[in-house]
């Protein structure tokens, strides 16, 4: 590898495996050669696991990319993507030790560069499709595509069988058809009452639970003075037992879904409140965009036509990492408000600051 890379400190901000999944993501849509040093380096199990091998080796494979580092455990990679290559793919985060990593991640990481590509692309991705600390895939189809669609991405994703953690075996499928060309967004306060739907599922458990916790969720959000519509559903695709709830609030300039997994030992009713709890704080805060969503679109913003700015309840620590990846590798400036609301402004054509 003869090529100048940039050097890209891995263990800045929060540390984890976003830092990895947005600078390579990034590398490849922009051609640009990079070396991420310290990965995971405070995390109990340092270095690439399953999860992020498969992002890595998956990026590598769309770009004809030489990879230095790509091996489970590794603190450090290089990676030099040399074209762009729209196609069919299939990647499984469970052919390595049988993970159930997300596929959600994986799928997030490849949309990038893909949408951006010259032609049009198809993924078979398996693993897990719900899974916790990740966003489960009906958030993907509920909020963060439908969020990407108002600035011009063009991609549809199927949920063809469920993954639960850990037993994993999900499959999904996505369909990107490029676009060369994004516009901003100016989501700067809610307009109107949102449209508040969710989602009670379990898969090979009674459906009681989905019950219990649709019951819940109506009761907690009518007491709020909303109107809810949340669909049941019995999942028969999984390979393994699970429940789940999901909500999701959507507005002429607004966007939030918040969703929370079943847990053996835990009432159906203590899940449903984890989704309506921060719910109802976010309809409180006056924000436009989830705390999730607001770190997902920033780096599809930084390569949009013109600037952007949207609010979200609080800056996390993801949302700050990718903010400072995003303005190591692109002309590009993020600038962070407290609030609250939180503001986030992305300029792609300023400087970055500091």
């Amino acid at each position: 590898m003869t090529e100048v890379t940039q050097t890209i400190d891995a263990s800045h901000g929060e540390g984890g495996g976003q830092m990895l999944r947005t600078a390579l993501s990034l590398s490849v849509a922009l051609g640009r050669p990079v070396t991420l040093r310290g990965i995971r380096t405070r995390r109990p199990r340092p270095g690439l696991q399953p999860q992020h091998l498969t992002v890595v080796r998956a990026l590598a494979a769309i770009s004809d990319a030489e990879v230095a580092g790509d091996a489970l455990d590794s603190t450090e990679v290089t990676f030099v993507p040399r074209t762009l290559r729209a196609g069919t793919y299939r990647f499984d985060i469970g052919a390595i030790r049988g993970s159930a990593g997300s596929v959600s991640l994986l799928f997030q990481a490849l949309l990038l560069p893909l949408a951006r590509a010259a032609q049009p692309s198809r993924l078979l991705l398996g693993g897990g499709t719900h899974v916790p600390w990740c966003p489960p895939v009906p958030y993907l189809t509920a909020v963060f595509i439908p969020a990407l669609c108002r600035i011009g991405v063009r991609v549809a994703l199927t949920l063809h069988r469920w993954g639960w953690y850990p037993a994993g075996g999900g499959e999904v499928e996505a369909s990107i058809t490029p676009s060369r060309s994004w516009s901003s967004i100016h989501w700067e306060r809610p307009i109107g009452p949102p449209t508040i739907e969710g989602l009670s599922a379990v898969s090979r458990l009674p459906r009681s639970i989905a019950e219990r916790q649709r019951a819940r969720a109506l009761d907690r959000l009518m007491a709020h003075g909303l109107s809810p519509q949340i669909a049941l559903l019995e999942d028969s695709t999984a390979l393994g037992p699970g429940t789940f709830t999901m909500l999701t609030a959507t507005g002429e300039s607004a966007l939030a879904g918040f969703s929370a997994l079943g847990r053996r030992g835990v009432r159906a009713e203590t899940v449903a409140d984890e989704a309506v709890d921060p719910l109802v704080e976010y309809l409180h805060s006056g924000a436009t965009a989830d705390d999730h969503l607001a770190d997902q679109l920033i780096p599809f913003l930084a390569l949009a036509d013109a600037p952007s700015a949207f609010t979200c309840p609080t800056l996390s620590s993801h949302l700050r990492t990718v903010a400072w990846v995003v303005e190591q590798m692109l002309p590009a400036r993020v600038a962070l408000g407290e609030g609250p609301p939180a503001r986030v402004v992305i300029d792609p054509a300023a400087p970055p600051s500091g």
